[in-house]
């Protein structure tokens, strides 16, 4: 979530990393499955933020949890974020695009490379440059997950119920969903048929884009962060302190 700062650093909004469970430096504690994880993340937010106003985003399996802590403490939340989400946990049940590479840069040569086959699987952009942000951005938090846990959470990675279900009123903070038009992980149609439920929701497919969006279009998903903390300014009303919970 890193690459995001050059959206958010002039702001005056603390920022909080939460690093989920099989992080190489996170708790490392046990997780039956993604209900607890979820549920770990709530609780650390509680212990951290009491009753204090604040807005959550998260990317990928953190696009649940962040879609789960919103709807959990939704009182105290002033608006969310999701990019590449998953929306339908089930990877079978998904709808998907076809797996397709929109550019690949013929002098980019990466084969011997550390992290090459797992940017390979997933870039749409095949650029130098988003090589060298996968490299320094995702490849370090793969390079140092904890497998066992991992393969444990994704026995169970359903949510006890998906977050819109459970909490079926609409949300009406301010939030943010992001997809990418080739995302071949998460896809984007599960989570556009979520739309009515988040009536002050800004969503968007982004061509050219795959499940690492936020590094292959950079500017535009900056942009929309900040068009969202905004908006989320606007919805509160100038001079509230605020903290932004970055999962």
């Amino acid at each position: 979530m890193l690459p995001l700062e050059s959206a958010l650093g002039d702001l005056a909004w603390r920022r909080i990393y939460l690093d989920l469970p099989w992080a190489e430096h996170g708790s490392r504690k046990p997780a039956a499955g993604t209900q607890e994880v979820a549920d770990g993340v709530v609780q650390e937010i509680r212990d951290r933020l009491g009753d204090e106003p604040f807005a959550v985003i998260g990317n990928s399996f953190g696009g649940m949890v962040a879609r789960h802590v919103a709807h959990t403490l939704k009182d105290q939340v002033l608006g969310l974020a999701t990019l590449a989400s998953v929306f339908t946990a089930i990877h079978e049940d998904r709808i998907l695009p076809p797996r397709q590479v929109i550019h690949r840069d013929p002098a980019l040569i990466h084969a011997a490379a550390e992290g090459a086959s797992d940017f390979a699987d997933e870039a749409v952009l095949q650029t130098a440059g988003t090589f060298a942000a996968f490299s320094e951005f995702v490849f370090p938090g793969l390079r140092g997950a904890d497998q066992a846990l991992m393969e444990q959470i994704a026995a169970d990675y359903a949510l006890d119920a998906e977050p819109e279900l459970a909490h079926p009123q609409p949300f009406e903070a301010p939030s943010l969903h992001i997809f990418g038009r080739q995302d071949h992980v998460t896809g984007y149609e599960d989570g556009w048929a979520a739309r009515d439920h988040y009536p002050r929701g800004t969503f968007t497919v982004l061509d050219a884009a795959g499940h690492n969006l936020h590094l292959e279009r950079p500017g535009l998903v900056s942009a929309l962060v900040r068009d969202w903390i905004e908006r989320v300014e606007i919805h509160v009303g100038s001079g509230l302190p605020a903290s932004a919970g970055l999962s």
